[in-house]
């Protein structure tokens, strides 16, 4: 039998969930700045105290949103793999979780300046980023399946600007061709990756 005390602490589990998703999901539709604590304690049926129960500041919920979507980022990734077969299955990320690519659009929108409250950990995530990328061109390099007679420090920032270019577009304009796109880039990517005279 669940003890009463197990049974409230996955009760406030379930609560801080729905806060944390109802979070999200006004933030893609306004903005960090335009939503309030009000406002996602409305919408996720709890009072604003309740909710700072669970997240004890605006900032703080707004950390646990970043984290939820970076803890998302991590489970997808495979970074010991090939780079590029990693990166032909972006796409697939789109349409598996469309708001985790918009909450990250327009948190990366919100907190270009650097008094920003997330302006120093999106630079970190945004570098660490471009040095995953450039770890795995490495790679390739190392096992003789890249050239080496490129930088791959400059391939990587490429890489990573295409990728946010195009979860912008996207978002801005969901009829566009993802996929086809993304086979083309790919594609090209790969031809400018691979030593001369590889089949």
């Amino acid at each position: 039998m669940e003890r009463p005390y197990a049974a409230l602490l996955a009760k406030g589990e379930d609560r801080k969930q729905r806060i944390l998703s109802v979070a999200q999901r006004l933030l893609v539709r306004n903005g960090w700045r335009n939503t309030s604590l009000a406002q996602i304690a409305r919408e996720a049926g709890v009072t604003t105290a309740g909710l700072l129960h669970h997240f004890e500041s605006k900032d703080h919920l707004l950390e646990a949103v970043a984290d939820s979507r970076d803890a998302d980022d991590l489970n997808r990734v495979d970074r010991s793999g090939d780079l590029v077969e990693q990166l032909s299955k972006v796409p697939r990320r789109f349409d598996e979780a469309p708001d985790m690519v918009g909450m990250f659009t327009v948190l990366l929108i919100e907190n270009l300046e650097p008094d920003a409250p997330l302006h120093d950990r999106l630079l970190h995530r945004s570098r660490a980023s471009v040095a995953t990328v450039e770890t795995g061109i490495r790679r390739g390099q190392r096992a003789g399946r890249y050239r080496t007679d490129l930088d791959p420090a400059v391939k990587a920032v490429e890489i990573i600007a295409f990728i946010h270019g195009m979860e912008t577009l996207w978002l801005l304009d969901r009829s566009i061709p993802l996929n086809e796109v993304f086979t083309e880039y790919i594609q090209s990517l790969r031809r400018q990756l691979m030593p001369a005279g590889t089949p």
